[in-house]
This record gives C-alpha cells, structure tokens and sequence, in this order.
C-alpha cells in the first residue's frame, strides 16, 4: 500500500499566490476603466468577488470529499487486515 502523499513545493505555492494576485489585479483594473456606470461596475466586481469566493469554496468542497474518502478507505484496510488476520490466526490453530 502506497502512503506517500506528495506536497506542493514552496515555488508552487508563490507561483499560486502570485497568479491569484495579478489576476485579481487585472480585474480590479479591467472593471476599473470599463466605460460603464458606477452600478455597472459594482454589480460586475461583486460577480468577481463572487466566483473566486465560490471558487475556492468548490475546491475545498472537492479537496474534503477526497481526504474523507481517503480515511475511509485507509480505514476499510485495517478492518479488512484485522478480518484476514484473525481468520488466518484461527486456520493456524
């Protein structure tokens, strides 16, 4: 059974942070200088706010579902050793 659990480098993790600051920035900038009314603009940075809130709700939403599933599963082996164990222990005897 495979226990490595691989984790993101710290490059990984700044290239991430970095990504999400630029891109947040090119919004702000983009609604910013859109030639539209104040409530125009408003209505389209609260969208913004909106998906990348929602986006980062999905994405631990879908990270939790994995690891929960993961324990389970981690906790199915042992039940299933133990199973196999006490047969193989009482087969012995």
């Amino acid at each position: 059974m495979n226990t490595y659990i691989s984790k993101p480098t710290q490059s990984w993790n700044i290239f991430t942070y970095l990504q999400f600051v630029i891109a947040c920035g090119m919004m702000a900038g983009g609604i910013y200088s859109l030639e539209a009314s104040f409530s125009a603009k408003g209505f389209y940075a609260m969208a913004a706010i909106m998906l990348v809130s929602s986006t980062a709700a999905i994405t631990k939403a879908i990270r939790d579902t994995e690891e929960g599933a993961r324990i389970y599963n981690k906790l199915e082996d042992a039940k299933t050793e133990r199973l196999l164990a006490e047969v193989s222990g009482s087969d012995t005897m």
